[in-house]
């Protein structure tokens, strides 16, 4: 007879092994949670009647309901565009010039810093896609030269 494997006491043969997941596929894409799906079931069909009585709360001088009534009517804005000159950028350095200015802008308050970083990430974007142009037509001279 073999002896039993030493485990611990608290190591019990269950069906859950550490590392592995009992579902390493996750959730299902377009699954709800239950809770979800039970409120949806408990306000179907009542939306009208909701919306109608937060209109007459808010009418009638409740804050929340007014509040919530003219964030659906007018969502706080996340984005806006703005007007602001930047030169053509087509070196590292027309880019630091670029920057600069931004920088300057952002320190007379004509950008708030969000924009401003807004703004340097496009910069940063557009010198990576002016490089990456650079480097690959360097390295079709360099295989033709090497071909010749």
């Amino acid at each position: 007879m073999t002896k039993p494997e030493n485990r611990g006491p608290q190591q019990a043969d269950t069906r859950f092994k550490p590392g592995q997941s009992g579902n390493p596929d996750g959730r299902p894409k377009g699954a709800r949670h239950r809770t979800t799906v039970a409120i949806e079931a408990l306000l179907d069909g009542e939306g009208m009647a909701l919306t109608r009585k937060a209109i007459e709360l808010a009418k009638a001088g409740d804050m929340v309901a007014l509040r919530l009534c003219l964030d659906r009517i007018l969502p706080p804005r996340k984005d806006r565009p703005i007007t602001f000159g930047l030169p053509e950028i087509k070196s590292p350095e027309q880019a630091a010039a670029t920057i600069s200015t931004v920088l300057s802008a952002v320190a007379v308050g004509e950008l708030t810093p969000g924009e401003a970083s807004e703004i340097a990430k496009l910069v940063d974007t557009y010198l990576r896609g002016v490089e990456v142009n650079e480097l690959t037509e360097r390295l079709e001279r360099l295989e033709q030269e090497l071909s010749k």
